[in-house]
């Protein structure tokens, strides 16, 4: 025979409904407060304040609670409300001569920011910049007296954009492609990509278990019943990766077969991605933490017969592969969903897929390898995990393909570089 509730259950559950019209819960007996708790907890309504509402009432059974399940008193972390214009850099790879439209549509955008702007070494022809920005513009003969010319090879093409992130003094940086223009939301607004990578990168990141309302930190989200509280104060975000509509970032045997399909679905979310899980990370509109993650951002894996198009190269996949390997070591987030770009339709997959067929029987051996890839605790820094998964590709790769032994190289070579460019920065004006 079922039992019918008593009243006293029944004032618990309504209560437990109510909390947030209740100002004062000290006056009552010890056992109603932790039955109210554990009510609270089952229901999955405990949040900040909440949590608060039953501490002040100063109940040792309540703290014991608290103290058993490891809830945190300090549920939401201070966050930073204001980061400084002078704080960001936007890094451009100009791949195509005339950037006039590309600068004008951005403008609303980047006219706040300084920019960075590096020349593709290979295109001859003159850039075409509008005027109205404040900018510094990097050609050959720029990144030869910067790093060299027995080294200015790391940054043909796509890859030329690396030099940015190599002479940059600001702590967040902006990247995207030269291809790319602002996207628009579903009602029909320009999506502002710089303040929400600066959002993703200012707001915890929650690697260690999975929110199913994502981020949590996005307006309108929260943590969900079940998420255990010892985590809800997140990681920092150290790397934003961001998301394209129309053309489909297709390697290019997709693209070559899906040659009319188009990304139209906005997914308006921001997640983490798990620690322990990789992700393709594509260079096409990405912010990260320089101070933070800078080193990983290697411009390493060149493919042989390497081109002008995203689907022809592979360095942005090994260097977003670096970073979340490193990330995962270090106890970083890694942030991917909003912003999105409108990418626009340019280059021949046909043609491309002779150059790219190389890195996509690749991949095949690069997955593996990051997937088993384990750093030591000596590895502290993104620097020291770049120089350990440089020596592991080396030695289990380098022997499968030169083209791996040549990546090797070039990380470590890369580390050697950011430490040199740095130290030149902090005792000069200008690199």
């Amino acid at each position: 025979m079922r039992t019918s509730p008593s009243l006293l259950s029944l004032t618990i559950d309504s209560a437990v409904l109510n909390l947030s019209n209740i100002a004062d819960l000290s006056t009552l007996p010890d056992h109603i407060v932790i039955d109210l708790f554990l009510g609270t907890l089952r229901a999955g309504k405990l949040n900040e304040r909440v949590l608060k509402l039953f501490i002040a009432t100063g109940k040792d059974n309540v703290f014991s609670v608290i103290q058993a399940l490891n809830i945190q008193v300090t549920v939401t972390p201070v966050l930073p409300t204001t980061i400084k214009d002078d704080e960001i850099d936007i890094v451009i790879g100009a791949i195509r001569s005339d950037l006039t439209s590309f600068m004008n549509e951005w403008r609303p955008m980047f006219s706040r920011f300084h920019i960075i702007i590096v020349k593709d070494p290979d295109l001859k022809e003159e850039l075409k910049i509008p005027e109205g920005f404040n900018l510094d513009v990097y050609e050959k003969p720029d990144i030869d007296r910067v790093v060299g010319s027995s080294t200015s090879g790391l940054f043909s093409g796509y890859a030329c954009r690396y030099f940015g992130y190599l002479v940059s003094r600001k702590k967040y940086i902006i990247s995207v492609d030269d291809d790319c223009l602002p996207a628009q939301d579903p009602k029909g607004f320009l999506v502002d990509a710089v303040a929400q990578h600066i959002t993703n990168l200012t707001t915890p990141a929650t690697p260690f278990f999975f929110n199913t309302l994502y981020d949590p930190f996005t307006e309108g989200a929260d943590f969900v019943r079940g998420y255990p509280f010892s985590l809800r104060s997140g990681v920092k975000c150290a790397f934003s990766s961001g998301l394209w509509l129309n053309l489909v970032d297709h390697d290019a045997p997709s693209q070559a077969l899906k040659a009319r399909q188009r990304n139209s679905r906005y997914v308006d979310a921001v997640m983490t991605v798990p620690a322990g899980s990789l992700v393709p990370i594509s260079g096409i509109n990405i912010a990260f933490d320089r101070e933070v993650v800078g080193p990983a951002l290697v411009p390493a894996l060149k493919l042989a017969g390497e081109g002008k198009f995203r689907w022809e190269t592979m360095e942005d996949i090994w260097s977003g592969l670096c970073v979340k390997v490193a990330c995962d070591h270090l106890g970083l987030g890694v942030k991917t969903g909003l912003p999105y770009v409108r990418r626009i339709d340019r280059g021949d997959p046909i043609v491309s897929l002779k150059k790219e067929w190389e890195g996509v029987k690749l991949t095949e051996e690069v997955v593996p390898f990051f997937q088993s890839v384990r750093l030591s605790r000596e590895a502290t820094t993104v620097a020291d995990c770049v120089v350990e998964v440089a020596n592991a590709a080396k030695e289990r790769l380098g022997s499968t393909d030169p083209v791996f032994a040549r990546a090797a190289k070039a990380m470590l070579d890369w580390v050697n570089l950011w430490k040199l460019v740095g130290s030149i920065s902090s005792q000069s004006p200008a690199v």
